[in-house]
């Protein structure tokens, strides 16, 4: 971490982050350049002179969080504790400037390739320094930019690249986020080395389409040969791999994650759908056997695989047997964790101009019902952990009782999976250390371990 200098009177700053763990990357390379000037970073906003909302708009309750968060922290300012607030992100890329009319309490607004400009843009070094500063998105951060981790001291997310060259329906992300950029393979193993001396143990490489990962680049870069060369990293023990889209997965990624021990068995790949109908009206170019084709692939690469995926319910024209084939589909598959968004009509996307646009309360029922039945597989398959004895990595103290730890199998991703809660710890066991323990309870998505019974 770069030290930062002393601060002047009125650069405290108070940064809040919504949204994914690609937009908190963004946030914390904010954070990095502003403490590598006169700026001191402060938890409460009530002892900020700037406070700095990085905002997500991925869906519509996501734009009205972010809403509600900047209005929120307007109160500051209006009250004379705070004396500018400055708004970034997904919302200001996808509303534009015709945000400084909506919410003209924001001084400066900036866009998800400008977000950069954060430390020019407080100090008035920006020519003019103009309101807002919204353009095609094109920057990328490198590990030459600062950036300060604020996920947790053990582990960390590594953005392998940025915006999507796919074209789904429902999606207005390459709209906020520009076309496929990736990193260089040699720029993310500096950063992982830089995060390594820094105490990260676990890596979560995220991005908008990790399967294209180095393509655009025409170099031979692929994900197979990032996830080997980010193996090499001394001190990194877990990388986890997000966000693979179904189709066109090398080879040499399935590979990597059964040959490299530090690659661990995860592989978190969005689905959407299993009907044919609705994944043609979503424009993802799978088939249900195609999809089902690469998680056979996965699996029998990788055996101990967990699968994470997530599923669409309610989008236009989503029939009784479209949805019957969706949870035929999951029922069959037994995923080990699966996230279910309802469809919501985007302003900017190619569905919302869809007929056959169906009631909340059918999403929300089908949404329900999927959930319900991946409960049901989930405590199957954990309960089959009982008596096994697992590695877990430590993430801290319990916020059930400061007696019980926390932490988390190579096998569960950080804030989207299940935890293990761990009794009979010892003193002296903290956050960012493995533990061997074993397995005593399996709740539906959460188990119980043991340390004191791993013989």
């Amino acid at each position: 971490m770069v030290e930062a200098t002393e601060p002047e009177p009125g650069r405290r700053v108070h940064l809040i982050s919504l949204g994914c763990p690609k937009n908190r990357v963004d946030s914390e390379v904010m954070v990095g350049k502003l403490q590598s000037g006169p700026f001191e970073l402060v938890d409460d906003p009530e002892h900020a002179d700037v406070i700095v909302v990085n905002t997500c708009s991925f869906i519509q309750s996501a734009t009205e969080e972010s809403v509600d968060t900047v209005l929120r922290m307007s109160r500051y300012k209006s009250d004379g504790s705070c004396r500018k607030l400055v708004v970034t992100g997904c919302m200001v890329q996808r509303y534009g400037r015709a945000l400084e009319g909506e919410l003209p309490e924001v001084d400066h607004f900036l866009g998800t390739g400008e977000y950069h400009r954060i430390d020019a843009v407080l100090l008035g070094r920006e020519d003019g320094v103009a309101r807002s500063y919204i353009d095609t998105p094109l920057y990328l951060a490198d590990d030459v930019v600062p950036r300060v981790n604020s996920w947790a001291p053990h582990s960390a997310y590594l953005k392998i690249s940025e915006g999507c060259d796919r074209r789904c329906a429902f999606c207005i992300i390459p709209k906020l986020r520009g076309v496929m950029r990736s990193r260089t393979i040699p720029s993310l193993v500096n950063e992982a080395r830089r995060l390594a001396e820094q105490g990260v143990v676990e890596l979560n490489l995220v991005s908008q389409d990790s399967t294209v990962y180095g393509r655009d680049l025409h170099d031979g870069s692929g994900l197979g040969p990032l996830l080997r060369a980010l193996a090499r990293v001394d001190g990194i023990r877990w990388i986890r791999l997000h966000y693979l889209y179904p189709h066109g997965i090398p080879d040499a990624v399935l590979r990597a994650i059964a040959e490299e021990e530090k690659v661990v068995p995860y592989v978190d790949m969005p689905l959407q759908h299993a009907s044919p109908r609705m994944l043609r009206a979503m424009r993802r170019g799978v088939t249900p056997d195609g999809q089902a084709r690469v998680i056979e692939r996965i699996r029998a690469a990788v055996p101990n695989v967990a699968l994470r995926t997530t599923f669409i319910v309610g989008f236009p024209g989503e029939t009784d047997a479209d949805y019957e084939q969706l949870r035929d589909f999951v029922q069959a598959q037994r995923f080990d964790h699966l996230g279910v968004f309802t469809y919501f009509q985007e302003d900017g996307t190619a569905a919302a101009e869809l007929d056959g646009q169906l009631p909340d309360a059918v999403k929300q029922a089908r949404q329900q019902d999927i959930l319900s039945i991946q409960k049901r597989v989930s405590r199957e398959r954990l309960k089959q952990l009982v008596g096994v004895p697992v590695e877990v990595l430590v993430d801290g103290v319990s916020d059930e009782s400061e007696w019980i730890l926390r932490g988390r199998m190579a096998t569960q991703a950080p804030d989207v999976d299940g935890q293990v809660y761990l009794l009979s710890a010892p003193a002296g066991v903290r956050a960012g250390q493995f533990v061997n323990a074993k397995i005593t309870k399996a709740s539906a998505y959460d188990l119980v371990a043991d340390l004191g019974a791993t013989s």
